[in-house]
């Protein structure tokens, strides 16, 4: 794989002062944009659903040692996935990315990295993701191997519905299903009715996030449900939160064991979307991009009491 030698510039939307930037060798720092190592809430993102399966899987069982290398194996997979799933993304949209104000200096249309060059990366990111899954039985691996058309059909969702956030929220939660399978080998209706939750959580951040580029995206005719709820959009988004909020608490009440550990997780995260609604502003970006960060903290909340419940 021949890696760019040239010391690149950083990238507009990164955050400022960010480890790759500071640390990474300059040689490598194109290839690690590329994945978004630079903004780690992608990572979060893709990884708290897996922690959430992992558990209701103990809720609903009981904690085994191996779930600890559940919670590893998701965030290394969480981390190397998210990695060439933003590659592929950045080579499916190197054409918009290069119109869009906010993406034109990312490695691939500022031309810091080659076509052929990000496909050996997405590669190499895939293929240690696929070792680890290796390591989670039969029905994780076949479920991993099942993400992937989740994943290689998100980036042209913008290209033919207005609901592209629907088509992340497949492939961003499958990790409930995942490591709930890693545990109980099967899946059952409380992680499938989490990864439905799950689903209108992403519809819910990513509407915020894609508040972002609606004058570029209306420009360039990019659809999102940040520009099809136009200024409706904090209607929309207290729909969603309520939506994930209640098939989360069908989910848990599925496991039928501590349940008010459980719960109190729940009413920590609906909290936070509902102070999400209060500092809204459709057409404010600064303030989209700092509410769609702050999903970690929802998410880790639900996160940590679920592993109480499920450990206690």
């Amino acid at each position: 794989m021949k890696i760019p030698t040239e010391r690149p510039e950083t990238v507009s939307d990164a955050p400022q002062g960010n480890w790759v930037d500071r640390y990474a060798p300059p040689a490598w720092r194109p290839l690690l944009r590329m994945s978004r190592a630079d903004r780690p809430i992608g990572t979060w993102l893709l990884l708290l659903p897996c922690w959430w399966g992992v558990g209701l899987a103990m809720m609903y069982d009981a904690p085994r040692w191996f779930d600890l290398w559940i919670v590893i194996a998701c965030g290394i997979g969480a981390l190397v996935m998210r990695g060439a799933g933003c590659t592929w993304n950045d080579i499916t949209d190197r054409d918009i990315d290069a119109q869009v104000a906010r993406t034109q200096s990312r490695p691939l249309p500022s031309g810091q990295v080659t076509l052929g060059t990000a496909y050996l990366w997405m590669i190499a990111q895939a293929l240690v993701g696929f070792l680890i899954l290796l390591t989670l039985g039969s029905t994780a691996i076949w479920l991993g191997v099942g993400s992937l058309a989740l994943v290689a059909i998100y980036p042209f969702a913008k290209r033919f519905t207005w609901w592209p956030q629907v088509f992340l929220g497949f492939a961003f939660n499958w990790g409930v299903l995942l490591a709930y399978a890693a545990h109980m080998g099967r899946v059952d209706l409380a992680p499938a009715v989490a990864w439905l939750g799950g689903i209108a959580w992403t519809i819910f951040y990513d509407t915020i996030y894609a508040h972002q580029d609606v004058e570029d995206d209306a420009l360039i005719g990019v659809k999102s449900t940040a520009r099809l709820f136009g200024d409706d959009s904090a209607r929309y988004l207290r729909i969603f939160g309520i939506l994930a909020v209640a098939l989360l608490a069908i989910a848990i009440s599925l496991t039928g064991r501590n349940l008010l550990i459980a719960y109190t997780g729940l009413a920590g995260f609906a909290a936070h979307l509902a102070w999400q609604l209060t500092k809204f502003q459709p057409y404010q970006g600064d303030i989209a991009l700092r509410l769609f960060r702050s999903n970690r903290d929802a998410g880790l909340i639900l996160a940590l009491f679920l592993a109480l419940a499920g450990l206690a």
